[in-house]
């Protein structure tokens, strides 16, 4: 029997710090019962309107400062609610089903009057985006925890959840031991080889004194993907606009040590250009790329990438990063890097590009300015010119040799004479 006497929600005492792996909260009933825990870490990505009928992207994470207020529990749902920063709120509210329970609805709610996370919005309402999380049929009296990264998508808004703890209705004012692990957390079961029966015979008589060799086993080579299909990328404002931002990559993705090459081929591009970032969505069959750009007024870098989507055996996978400084060049130039690259994006993420050339900001008549070149590509040029300096050189000791040889021969003539 749980421990809540009436239906009546309680108001939830706060419970909140920071830990080195994800913020940490704790709800309590009137009674001061533990009755709901959470440990989780979450990023956020927002695209909001600015100036001139332009957007930007911001990118935050969860706090470690919040509170709980809102948070609540009774015997057959609970909510826990994070308030944080100028008016911005997560919550995510639980129900019992059975002998388990689930996540209904994950509200997101933030306040674009805060300047110091949406400078320069030209809106300054608080908008709130509903989404439906993927955690059901959790036992009753276990955790539910989720280590793997899951990116949940909206209009305008991407929530990334990872390292995620959570007890939605604690039994004995103790949190469980006991685990509920996500589908991405549990390795898939190998498949068993099977055993077929074998029928033995008399072997005839051998009349040959030698024995054959038993035959060698040659294992399947792992096929080698191909060199990925470039592909063409541009995103405009709106139909009557100009192009903003133009790309040209081929993309390969190493996910857990498993290769994909991204197809181009059906591969539908969105995206927004901003002031002080731009943002390039390329969504396939397989799986959706999202390249967030930035500048400090002198230099532009890939700052940020998500990655969601499946293997080709069905394997789910999402992966982010926030904090990149890669591509970099001058802005109002592009960058180039013809060789192949490959940078590693998360600790099972590595992406390789091929034939790269980008530019989002600053593209005037829909071309690419004057590119930059990447490191790669400079050393190509290095080993040419130091062949040419070294011919330069032997050229000049050849002739240095011959004059000397010939003021010599002149001077022994003139001995003679």
């Amino acid at each position: 029997m749980y421990r809540y006497a009436s239906s009546v929600l309680f108001l939830a005492s706060v419970f909140a710090f920071q830990l080195s792996h994800g913020t940490e909260v704790t709800v309590k009933d009137k009674d001061n019962n533990l009755c709901l825990y959470g440990n989780l870490m979450v990023n956020f990505s927002v695209s909001y309107d600015v100036a001139d009928k332009k957007s930007e992207t911001a990118m935050f994470e969860l706090p470690g400062n919040v509170t709980t207020d809102g948070s609540a529990c009774d015997n057959t749902s609970s909510t826990l609610k994070l308030n944080f920063g100028e008016g911005h709120s997560w919550s995510v509210n639980f129900t019992i089903k059975g002998k388990t329970y689930q996540a209904d609805t994950i509200t997101f709610s933030y306040n674009l009057s805060d300047t110091v996370v949406f400078p320069k919005s030209v809106v300054n309402d608080t908008l709130t985006v509903n989404v439906k999380p993927q955690i059901a049929a959790v036992s009753m009296d276990t955790c539910y925890s989720c280590k793997s990264k899951d990116t949940i998508e909206a209009e305008s808004v991407n929530q990334t959840l990872w390292n995620v703890l959570i007890q939605a209705f604690v039994i004995n004012n103790t949190r469980s031991e006991n685990i509920t692990s996500c589908a991405a957390d549990v390795p898939s079961t190998p498949v068993a080889p099977t055993t077929h029966p074998t029928t033995t015979t008399p072997a005839a008589p051998v009349t040959n004194s030698s024995t054959a060799p038993p035959p060698t086993t040659t294992p399947t080579p792992t096929p080698t993907l191909p060199t990925p299909t470039t592909g063409e990328y541009s995103i405009k404002p709106d139909e009557n606009s100009t192009v903003c931002l133009m790309a040209n990559f081929g993309l390969r993705i190493s996910v857990n040590s498993v290769e994909m090459n991204f197809e181009p081929n059906g591969t539908t591009s969105s995206g927004s250009c901003g002031v002080n970032s731009s943002q390039l969505v390329l969504t396939s069959n397989a799986m959706t790329i999202t390249l967030t750009f930035a500048h400090d007024t002198k230099k532009f870098h890939l700052h940020a990438l998500n990655i969601t989507g499946k293997t080709s055996s069905g394997v789910a996978f999402s992966e982010v990063n926030t904090n990149l400084s890669l591509w970099e060049a001058a802005v109002g130039s592009s960058y180039m890097c013809n060789k192949e690259q490959n940078d590693t994006i998360t600790r099972l993420l590595t992406l390789y590009t091929f034939d790269l050339h980008v530019q989002p900001f600053g593209v005037n008549k829909g071309v690419f300015s004057t590119a930059e070149d990447c490191q790669a590509d400079a050393e190509n040029f290095i080993v040419p010119i130091a062949v040419g300096v070294a011919l330069l050189v032997l050229i000049l000791i050849v002739l240095l040799a011959y004059f000397i040889g010939r003021k010599r021969n002149m001077a022994s003539s003139y001995e003679t004479l």
